[in-house]
């Protein structure tokens, strides 16, 4: 069975680009548009790992990742926040509210890969 990832992006043209590419991996790929929408299909649709930017509409991806962090369905889901702004500090701050990897755009998508397989525990690309 495939694992189901969560993209949480407001971004259309990044979620279609890196969606292609999980279901081109054999990943089964749900989307959120805005932070609203991303905490509420976290909870519904159980993914086994969520993909956060840090910058949209309806909230940040650090307070999303902190309210995920506060739910016993979302506690332990592995989630690597995704932002254009990559600095120390909100990579600090990421891993303090319990980000499992974070990644700064632009990025590689093997990049992306292999932090998800990490997160997933599984070798190699």
């Amino acid at each position: 069975m495939a694992k189901k990832i969560l993209i949480v992006d407001d971004d259309q043209e990044i979620v279609m680009l890196i969606a292609a590419r999980l279901r081109a991996n054999q990943y089964e790929v749900v989307v959120a548009n805005d932070a609203v929408q991303g905490v509420s299909k976290a909870h519904k649709e159980k993914p086994d790992l969520i993909l956060l930017d840090n910058r949209m509409s309806g909230g940040s991806g650090l307070s999303v990742l902190a309210t995920l962090r506060q739910r016993m369905d979302t506690i332990i889901t592995p989630i690597i926040l995704i932002t254009a702004y990559p600095s120390e500090k909100i990579k600090e701050e990421a891993l303090e509210k319990g980000a499992t990897d974070f990644i700064g755009k632009p990025f590689d998508a093997n990049d992306l890969l292999g932090k998800i397989r990490k997160a997933f525990g599984e070798k190699g690309l």
